[in-house]
């Protein structure tokens, strides 16, 4: 599979399956286990796998483009797919196993969703900082911990999950493990019910005294922190800038058609036609856009080709995408008026997932604080 085969499934699932039960999905906060099938009977869940494990060995500006046409129709199950593809990289850059490999080619074949578990309560938008710690005795390590906000809890396969190390003595001297989702001890504590995102299961979970299973270690005791750092941040922001970008330009096609069909009767005119200061309003958010868009390239650009930069265009890539994303959908609440706030459009689910977006971890916040130690010189850690 190559770049635009991938783009072109992505986009089809996303029209066929996505886009006409994206409102019931929302309004019922329904996970979609048969969008998670599609992707996986199309290869999507394994598309930056190598292809020796059965993967199609494609890189960032594939995994973007798929993310923004998923997110166009549903960005609920855009999430599910960034967070499975942010886990399944983890697993991949893990020591080889009998047991890892077997997980990587069962993702490959489209039967195994993964995500990550790494946000505790205790330590909140600093994702990289996990409370709890893993134990040793002997041969076994074990693990007990209470993780918040687990995209695809209990529906996932397994869970890429973070711990203090055994030894660690400081807030990143973490360990990372992969817990099957028959693990013992391993359960969902609670239902999820939230403002925006609201179909992709995102639900707090409970690991009582749960058993690493041999191989399941991801990296040595200690090297979590540079993992989520390395493998998993910048996939994640940018993933998450790629839902934002298919939350803009939904917002932007959405109010489009609204102007084109919204008619003055007593006037003869469309909304659009009438009046210029909705058209001006429509062209800040296609502007917006288009800037997010170039951003994104820019970021996959140092992403395809590091440099001394590309870590700072990571950090700001994910802060100036969730005010984008915020920004463009506002403004369609108020171009479109009355239809978008009676829910007669699909604008005001836009908007709350817009919102969503931005507040996950890292914050933009957390994010700005980064970016501006990073230009001043200060170390971010």
């Amino acid at each position: 599979m190559n770049h635009e085969i991938a783009v072109s499934k992505a986009k089809e699932i996303a029209d066929r399956m996505l886009a006409p039960a994206a409102r019931q999905s929302d309004k019922d906060a329904r996970f979609s286990s048969e969008a998670v099938a599609a992707l996986g009977s199309t290869g999507l869940l394994g598309i930056m796998l190598s292809t020796d494990l059965g993967g199609s060995a494609l890189g960032p500006r594939t995994f973007a483009a798929v993310i923004a046409a998923l997110a166009e129709a549903d960005a609920s199950a855009a999430m599910v797919y960034l967070m499975h593809l942010c886990g399944t990289a983890t697993i991949a850059g893990a020591p080889s196993s009998a047991a890892v490999v077997q997980t990587l080619k069962d993702i490959a074949a489209g039967r195994h969703l993964t995500t990550l578990a790494f946000s505790e309560a205790g330590s909140r938008s600093h994702f990289w900082a996990p409370v709890s710690r893993a134990k040793r005795n002997g041969d076994s390590v074990r693990l007990s911990a209470k993780k918040s906000w687990v995209t695809s809890a209990g529906q996932a396969q397994s869970y890429v999950v973070s711990a203090l190390a055994p030894d660690g003595s400081g807030p990143t001297d973490s360990t990372l493990y992969l817990f099957p989702s028959a693990t013992p001890g391993l359960s969902v504590a609670g239902p999820w019910d939230g403002l925006g995102m609201r179909a992709n299961a995102s639900a707090p979970m409970i690991l009582e005294d749960c058993e690493v299973e041999s191989g399941l270690q991801l990296t040595d005791d200690g090297a979590g922190f540079r993992a989520m750092l390395e493998i998993v941040l910048p996939l994640f922001n940018l993933g998450t800038s790629s839902v934002a970008l298919g939350l803009c330009r939904a917002a932007v096609a959405g109010t489009a058609t609204h102007l084109n069909s919204a008619r003055f009767e007593h006037l003869g005119q469309t909304l659009g036609e009438s009046l210029p200061t909705l058209r001006a309003q429509l062209a800040t958010m296609q502007i917006d856009t288009d800037g997010l868009a170039a951003r994104i390239d820019d970021l996959i650009d140092h992403l395809e080709r590091p440099r001394e930069t590309t870590m700072l265009r990571v950090l700001e890539s994910k802060a100036a995408a969730g005010d984008i994303a915020i920004a463009v959908t506002s403004a369609a609440m108020r171009v479109c008026g009355g239809a978008a706030f009676s829910k007669h459009l699909a604008i005001e689910r836009l908007f709350r997932d817009a919102h969503a977006g931005a507040v996950m971890a890292p914050t933009g916040d957390v994010l700005r604080e980064f970016i501006g130690k990073a230009v001043l010189g200060i170390p971010l850690f």
